[in-house]
Formats: C-alpha cells, structure tokens, sequence
C-alpha cells in the first residue's frame, strides 16, 4: 500500500507552485498517495494529487478560525501517515494531530516573526509581543512534530539542526522556457513583475520608474498577478506610469512561459524590510531560469546570487530614477542583457534547480515512515 500523505493550507491556492508543482507533485511521482486540503471550489483528482476542497472564507478572522477548524476535520478524516502543513496559523491544528499520534511535518516558507514586524494590518504596538509570542509557540510546537522543512538556509537557522531539512524553492527545469522565432534583440521594449505586487515589494517605486524611462524611450510592464490591496491598485491606476502597465492579471505557468518569452527583464525589487533581505524569491530564479536578465534590490544575499552568475543588475529598490536607468541600460544594451540572461539560465541548470530538492524531501519523507 502506498504511503499517504495529507499536505495542508489555509492561505495558498490549490495551484501553489511550492506545495502543488513541487513538493506534491514530487511525491507523487515517488509512490506516494498524495492529499492537498486547501480553498478550492471542488474535491476533484489533478495530476495524481487528491485536492480536498475547503469554502473561501469571508474575512480573515473566519480564516484563522472557522476555516482551520474546518481544515482540522478533514484533515483527521484523511488519516494520514504523513501531515505536512504550511501556515503558521496552523501551528496549533499541527500540534493537535501530533499529540493524537500522528506524524507531522511543519513547512515554514518565511521567517513569519520577523514578518510580522512590518505586518501593515497589525497595530504597531503589538507587532512585536505578537512576533515573540508566534516564535515562542513555533518552538514547542515543534518538539511534537517529526521535522521542520525550510525554504531557505536563513530560515533554517532559527530551527533545531537535527530536525530541520531546507527544500529550496528553485524552478522546475524547462517550465517557464519556450521556443519562439524571434531573437532576444527583436523582442519589444517590456519587461516583467510577475506575483503578487504590494507596496512592500516595490509597487509604488515600480510604477514611478517606468514613468521615468517611458521618458526617454517606448516602454511597456507586463505585469501578471494581482496588486494587494485593492486600494493600492486603485492608486496606481491613477499614476501616471499605469498608463505603460500592461496589467494581465493571474496567469497559468503556460502563460507565464509565453509571456517570458516576450520581455527583455524581469523585476524582483522587494522593499529592505526584516523579512525580504534574506529571502529567495521564487521569481528571482524562475527569470534566471526563462534566460531573463534580473534587476533586483542590492541586498548582500542577492547581489551574492546576481555576482555570482553575472545575471543582472543590482538597485536600490527605494529608488525610481535608479531603478529606471537599470530599466533603460537593458533595454539600450540587447546583447550584453542577452548574455546576463542566458549566464542566469546557466546557473539555474547547474546550480539552481528543483531536481536535488526534491530528493532531500524524499529522503526526509523516508526517514520519517522508516
């Protein structure tokens, strides 16, 4: 009989890249029976993956409360050999599977205290009593459960050694690439955000640069995702650079590989906020990985990744006039912008990439049921 295991999430999406395309899909191809309880508008099968469909919730209060209760009992229904959870808010409903016997698995994507210090939503003077109490609850969860999987080292040292594997989130080899006619030099003047676009990740400073270098030359942003909140994307529609926004909206991987297809860079310019210095964001890597040359904030762990492969420029990521002359330097420099992309292609193949981090969560999955 194959193992089974239950991953599951209150705040992804059913498609997550990390916990669908990645570690799910890993499992299955490695024999595992494989369960995603997460908001979905239906229990159906999709590639091998029995997706376990949980009701949107209203408000986030009903989230962190109705909705993982809800999460809780069918997670027990599924009686699983493995629970692997990827919410902080479900720290607790972990907790609560581990003391009834079962084998628990705590997936932190983020370092959330630290998050939870530039959190917009929670009153300043509690920030950080909530950020302390979150680590406190972290660390006797976890003496319960059976190992903490990290997606960065960064994060990983905030955990136990001997119970703690890093999964990174580097991209599926060939997902985002394409085959297309035309050149890099005959693309047109575009580039790229891709995901969830909020102030903390450069929204503002985003769209004032492209003001700025539609200055000088035609110019368009290709933006696929959402803006958060609605009020920001409000805002900016009333900026003048939205007028060069090509706002697409969510996109499917195929899409998204299409798109790459047609820009010259892509933007990754996270705000210098505790949580994003050390982070690895998945479209850093998934540019790298479509030949795309990076511009990117110049924190000491990105410019080590960018140096290193000599994939792209560096910025400061509070600065429009800056991030605008990175933006026209790609643009008026077709072959040196080529060859950044196709080094950054390189090192995805040989360095950065989903096959060895699947193994190391296989070989965590077979620890833990031996």
């Amino acid at each position: 009989m194959k193992p089974k295991v239950a991953h599951l999430s209150s705040v992804h999406t059913a498609t997550d890249t990390r916990i669908f395309r990645k570690e799910c899909s890993a499992l299955v191809s490695a024999g595992y029976d494989v369960t995603f309880i997460v908001q979905h508008s239906q229990d159906e099968i999709v590639n091998g993956i029995q997706i376990l469909a949980l009701p949107t919730p209203k408000n986030r209060f009903k989230r962190m409360f109705k909705l993982v209760w809800h999460l809780y009992q069918r997670a027990k229904d599924t009686n699983a050999d493995i629970y692997h959870f990827h919410d902080p808010e479900l720290l607790v409903l972990g907790l609560l599977l581990a003391l009834s016997g079962k084998k628990v698995i705590y997936d932190a994507h983020e370092d959330t205290p630290a998050q939870i210090l530039d959190k917009e939503w929670i009153n300043p003077l509690i920030r950080w009593p909530v950020a302390k109490a979150l680590a406190l609850l972290e660390h006797l969860a976890i003496t319960r459960f059976k190992a903490v999987v990290t997606a960065t080292p960064t994060i990983a040292k905030r955990f136990p050694a001997f119970k703690t594997e890093t999964v990174q989130n580097y991209p599926i080899l060939g997902e985002l690439e394409t085959t297309s006619d035309a050149t890099y030099a005959m693309r047109p003047h575009a580039i790229t955000f891709t995901g969830g676009l909020t102030a903390g990740r450069g929204a503002r400073e985003i769209i004032s640069a492209i003001h700025l270098a539609a200055q000088q030359q035609d110019i368009c942003l290709k933006l696929a995702g959402y803006v958060w909140p609605d009020s920001l994307q409000d805002e900016l529609s009333h900026a003048p650079g939205w007028a060069h926004v090509d706002f697409l909206g969510w996109q499917d991987r195929q899409q998204v590989a299409s798109m790459f297809s047609e820009v010259r860079a892509g933007l990754v310019l996270f705000h210098p906020l505790a949580n994003h210095i050390h982070a690895q964001p998945n479209k850093l890597y998934e540019y790298m990985s479509a030949g795309l040359p990076v511009i990117a904030s110049d924190f000491p762990l990105w410019r080590e990744i960018i140096d290193s492969a000599e994939c792209g420029l560096l910025v400061d990521p509070m600065d429009p006039e800056k991030i605008a002359e990175a933006i026209n330097w790609i643009l008026e420099h077709p072959a040196d912008a080529e060859a950044m992309g196709q080094r950054g292609r390189d090192a995805v193949y040989s360095q950065y990439n989903w096959d060895a981090e699947s193994v190391k969560l296989i070989n965590l999955y077979e620890r833990i049921l031996s």
